[in-house]
C-alpha cells in the first residue's frame, strides 16, 4: 500500500455521514464509518469527529500516502470550499468547512456539492458512463441534483447552479424548512414521503397498516415496506410521488435535453413502485420531440459510493482554471 497514493471522500448528508480511502482505480479500499451528522450542532464539533473517524484508516495507508480530501455536502459551493445555509444540515449560516478540514487534517480539501459528487461518481463509475449530458437526482433526506452538460458539469455563476430539489412544482405544501411552498423536495424526499403518507391516512377510510404506527413513527422506509407487502394507501403515496417527480422531470428535460436521468439515493429502494408512475407522468408531459428519448434510471453504484467516489475524484483533477470568483461577497 505504501507505494501507492489515495484520496479520501467525504459524503456529508443530513442524516449521516460516510467517508472512505479511495485509490486509482475508484476503489474504496478502506471506510471511515458512519457519522450521524445531526449529532454535530457545530462544524467543528463534527470536524473533530470525522478526524477520529478517518484516523485509523489513514494511519493503515499511510497519511504521507494520502494526496488529498474531497467532500461533498449540501450546499456545497466548490468555488469557495464553503457550506452555505444548508436546509438539512444542523449549522447555520456560512461554513468555511475546506479550509477547517485543511487545517485539522493537514491536507488539501475541495469540497462541492453531495448531488455535484454523486455525479461525478455515476458519470465515472456508474450508469452514466460514457455520457457527456445527463442529470443525478439524489432522493433522500432531501433531493439534491447534478446536472452534466457537455461532459461537465453545470457550476453556474456563483457555485450554486443545480438545485432541482428546491423547484416549485405543485403549490399547497411548504417545506419545513426552506419555507418554500411546492418545492420537488416537499414532496419527493423521504420525509416528503412520509409527510404524504400522513396527509393521505387521514382521510384513507379503507385497512392500512400504516394506522398501526404514530404519525412520527411513518417513515418512507416503513411505507416502502407496507407498499411492497401490498398495502393499498402506501402503493397510493408512491403512484402521487412518481406522479409529482414525473413532472418535475419533465421540465428538466425540456430545459437540458440530457440523454439520461439517473435516480441515486435511499428512496429508490421502492423500485417499480416509484419507477413506473414516473416515468409514465414524465413522458405524459413532454413535447413529442422529446418522448421516448430519455433513458430514466437507476443507479448502479452503491448508495454511498458515488457521492465517495465523485468527492475523491476532486482531489485528483487538475484546477488550472478554477473560476475565480473573489469579488463576489461572502453571504452571512
Amino acid at each position: 500500500m505504501n507505494q501507492q497514493t489515495f484520496a479520501i471522500g467525504v459524503d456529508i448528508g443530513g442524516t449521516t455521514t460516510k467517508s472512505g480511502v479511495v485509490n486509482h482505480r475508484g476503489e474504496i479500499i478502506l471506510e471511515g464509518g458512519i457519522l450521524p451528522t445531526a449529532k454535530y450542532t457545530t462544524a467543528e464539533s463534527f470536524v473533530e469527529a470525522l478526524s477520529q473517524a478517518l484516523m485509523p484508516a489513514m494511519e493503515k495507508v499511510g497519511v504521507d500516502n494520502i494526496r488529498g480530501i474531497g467532500v461533498g455536502a449540501p450546499n456545497g459551493n466548490y468555488y469557495r470550499g464553503t457550506v452555505e445555509h444548508a436546509p438539512n444540515l444542523p449549522w447555520r449560516g456560512v461554513v468555511p468547512l475546506a479550509q477547517m478540514i485543511t487545517e485539522r487534517f493537514e491536507l488539501p480539501c475541495s469540497l462541492t456539492n453531495d448531488a455535484n459528487a454523486a455525479a461525478v461518481g455515476e458519470g465515472m463509475y456508474g450508469a452514466a458512463r460514457g455520457m457527456k449530458d445527463f442529470i443525478v437526482l439524489t432522493l433522500g433526506t432531501g433531493v439534491g441534483s447534478g446536472i452534466v452538460a457537455g461532459g461537465g458539469l453545470v457550476y453556474g455563476y456563483d457555485g450554486f447552479a443545480g438545485e432541482l430539489g428546491h423547484t416549485i412544482v405543485r403549490r399547497g405544501r411548504k417545506h419545513w424548512s426552506t419555507g418554500l411552498d411546492g418545492s420537488l423536495e416537499a414532496y419527493t424526499s423521504a420525509t416528503g414521503i412520509a409527510l404524504t403518507a400522513r396527509v393521505l391516512l387521514d382521510t384513507w377510510v379503507g385497512p392500512s397498516q400504516l394506522r398501526g404506527y404514530r404519525g412520527e413513527e411513518i417513515t418512507s422506509k416503513l411505507v416502502c415496506e407496507c407498499a411492497l407487502q401490498g398495502d393499498e394507501l402506501a402503493q397510493k403515496v408512491f403512484q402521487f410521488t412518481g406522479e409529482v417527480l414525473g413532472e418535475a422531470l419533465a421540465n428538466f428535460v425540456m430545459f437540458s435535453s440530457p440523454e439520461a436521468i439517473i435516480l441515486f439515493g435511499g428512496v429508490i429502494k421502492a423500485g417499480d413502485l416509484l419507477m413506473q408512475p414516473t416515468r409514465k407522468h414524465m413522458e405524459k408531459n413532454l413535447l413529442p420531440i422529446f418522448q421516448g428519448k430519455v433513458k430514466l434510471l437507476f443507479s448502479e453504484l452503491k448508495e454511498a459510493d458515488a457521492a465517495i467516489l465523485g468527492a475523491s475524484a476532486l482531489v485528483w483533477e487538475r484546477k488550472e482554471e478554477k473560476l475565480k470568483i473573489e469579488a463576489l461577497p461572502v453571504l452571512k
